[in-house]
């Protein structure tokens, strides 16, 4: 038996024990009063008052429930602890070891479902969230509400109490609740609420495999409290079922063969990437198609979906692109009426087209699998010429083998002289961005492109990954990303709050790996819940967070002056209710005050150099490291 069964079942000894003590001594304590009296005792010692009868029991409905997450190979529930799942919460660290899961204490649901989307996004599959009734539920929605969006799948089991007469008076009433994943069910793919332990156990599979097929997204599962905490009646034999992930969605043959025939016939065909690669397969199956045709590349940035330094990779020149292509293919494109129409917001709203006319439009996408009709995610509706509802990634194989049986001599030729010309034009845009990143390189506060370029020379060498912030897109312009590891995308929902416990999650995955990981962090999104900078310096999680410090909200300056100039009132008063100033934030006294190695705040370039030597050395010996610098607003 494992040294944990053991110590397990000698607690539960002991509670034995220590309830007939307490009835010997309340009947020793009854006797001696009795005595004291003179009056005679009762011939028989009174009944326990059952408020006062303490039981207990080694089969626990949770500790089966924690063998079937145990099955699932879940390697952490990330969790902010909560009565209404004490039951699951007590029998993964004491039944299960807290191993495979362990728990990862946090300070807020929606950090929990973060760091579960940004582990998801570098581990490939989901890790599990624990979240606490009516309360704990509304705490992740955001985070769960971005996950949907980004199409990352999120396992979170969701504690409650169904059961009127069994709920204790009180709190357990306000965090009970008739239908409890209600409030999400709208950006969510599948929730279910077991009332049997072989329930549970179906539907835990059933969740599973509904979240990693493709569109993958959040699912909730409803873990009634009673159905935790019941013993399991003896001689009952509970099972797990088998799991088998579906396999991913591909194209119609006929369609394959149709997109095949009109990039290969395109003269000036335009690729656009968003969310691909789901794994390292996406990206490589991108640079095969982009090299058979000798096509132009715009990554889009959901996932790492194209190397950056590939002379193919054209994202700087989306414009110029767009507007000469004579046939666009979107591959998990998130948005597709918005990569090829232009908007102005202005007082009256209008828009056009910037394609010429004639282009051909083709789409590859699971999101055309499944479409909710309440939040608006799917963006507006894009009129294209060939739709294909199925997952990029899987079908990318197929179409590349149709693209590569259609192209002979006289194409080959003609993609190669399309290739030179490519390689040319990015060579020289690559130049200016060399020359746009020297603006303002001595100013201080510090410009984000002297900032991403300071970074670079002390990771370059080492296993690193960007596990979130864009710092302006400077990072993706001037560093060289090849793995699929090295960025994640953003949060899906543009929820403000995503960026830190992301990364944390990210780097989480990344740990057992032994990756050096990055993030730009967002003054304002740290602040909607800084408690996760506890949780990485805690569970030792080595994240090198690099303060992106602008000290506002500065995208909602920019819309205060855009309103201010509109309404014809001026911009001074822009910063009110928009800055974070008076006072400035520490950073790096905050990051310090939960267990972090943090330097700043930094206005001056010339210190940064040392600042992120120090850090990353820090976290190559597996501590969390934080340095605040203040930087120019983009």
């Amino acid at each position: 038996m494992p040294e944990s069964e053991k110590l397990s079942v000698d607690r539960r000894n002991f509670l034995r024990m220590a309830a007939t003590g307490a009835a010997a001594l309340v009947t020793s304590a009854q006797e001696g009063r009795a005595e004291k009296s003179g009056s005679p005792g009762p011939e028989t010692p009174p009944e326990m008052p059952k408020d006062v009868e303490i039981l207990t029991t080694d089969r626990p409905g949770s500790d089966f429930m924690v063998d079937v997450l145990k099955s699932l190979g879940l390697e952490y529930i990330c969790s902010n602890p909560g009565s209404s799942f004490r039951g699951l919460h007590e029998s993964v660290v004491n039944y299960g070891g807290n191993k495979n899961p362990e728990f990862i204490t946090c300070c807020h649901e929606e950090s929990s479902v973060a760091m579960a989307h940004g582990y998801a996004k570098i581990e490939g599959k989901p890790l599990g969230v624990f979240a606490h009734g009516t309360v704990g539920l509304q705490h992740a929605a955001m985070a769960i509400y971005n996950a949907f969006c980004d199409r990352v799948p999120v396992y979170l089991i969701l504690g409650n109490t169904l059961d009127a007469e069994m709920r204790r008076p009180g709190a357990e009433w306000y965090h009970s609740v008739q239908d409890a994943a209600a409030m999400v069910r709208d950006y969510v793919k599948w929730d279910d609420t077991p009332i049997s332990l072989p329930h549970f156990a179906e539907s835990a599979m059933r969740a599973y495999k509904i979240a990693m097929t493709p569109p993958m997204l959040p699912v909730v599962l409803v873990a009634d409290s009673e159905l935790q905490e019941r013993p399991i009646p003896e001689g009952v034999r509970l099972r797990i079922p088998k799991l088998v992930l579906a396999a991913p969605p591909q194209g119609d043959s006929g369609a394959v063969a149709e997109a095949a025939r009109l990039l290969v016939a395109a003269e000036n065909p335009v690729l656009i990437a968003d969310r691909v690669a789901r794994t390292p397969a996406g990206m490589k199956y991108l640079v095969e198609l982009a090299e058979a045709l000798q096509a132009p590349v715009i990554d889009e940035g959901g996932r790492m979906n194209f190397p950056t330094r590939h002379p193919l990779n054209h994202s700087d020149r989306r414009g110029a692109l767009i507007t000469s292509a004579d046939l666009i293919l979107g591959l998990e494109l998130g948005d597709f009426w918005g990569a090829v129409n232009s908007m102005r917001d202005q007082l009256h709203r209008t828009w056009r087209p910037i394609t010429k006319q004639g282009v051909k439009l083709i789409s590859i996408t699971a999101a055309d699998l499944y479409t909710r009709s309440n939040y608006q995610d799917f963006q507006r509706f894009p009129e294209v010429d060939l739709a294909i509802a199925a997952d990029a990634e899987a079908t990318l194989p197929s179409l590349i083998e149709a693209v590569k049986r259609l192209i002979n001599a006289d194409r080959k030729r003609a993609f190669q002289d399309r290739g030179t010309k490519l390689a040319a034009a990015r060579q020289q845009s690559m130049e200016r961005t060399r020359t746009e990143a020297t603006y303002g390189w001595d100013a201080g506060p510090v410009s984000t492109a002297r900032l991403a370029a300071e970074v670079w020379p002390h990771i370059k060498d080492k296993d690193w990954s960007l596990v979130s912030g864009t710092l302006s897109g400077w990072p993706r312009r001037l560093w060289i990303f090849d793995k699929h590891y090295q960025h994640i995308g953003g949060s899906g929902g543009v929820g403000v709050g995503y960026g830190s416990p992301a990364a944390v999650g990210a780097a989480l995955a990344n740990r057992k790996y032994g990756r050096l990981s990055v993030n730009f962090q967002n003054d304002g999104d740290l602040m909607y819940a800084p408690g996760v900078l506890w949780t990485a310096a805690h569970h030792r999680v080595p994240l090198l967070n690099i303060m992106f410090n602008n000290r506002a909200y500065h995208q909602e300056v920019m819309h205060l002056q855009r309103m201010s100039s509109r309404h014809n009132r001026g911009i001074t008063t822009a910063y009110i209710g928009t800055t974070i100033e008076d006072p400035n934030i520490d950073y790096a006294k905050l990051a310090q005050s939960m267990g972090w190695h943090a330097e700043g705040p930094i206005t001056d370039p010339k210190d940064l150099a040392p600042a992120i030597r120090r850090s990353v050395e820090l976290v190559l010996r597996g501590e969390p490291a934080l340095i605040d610098v203040v930087t120019q607003p983009r």
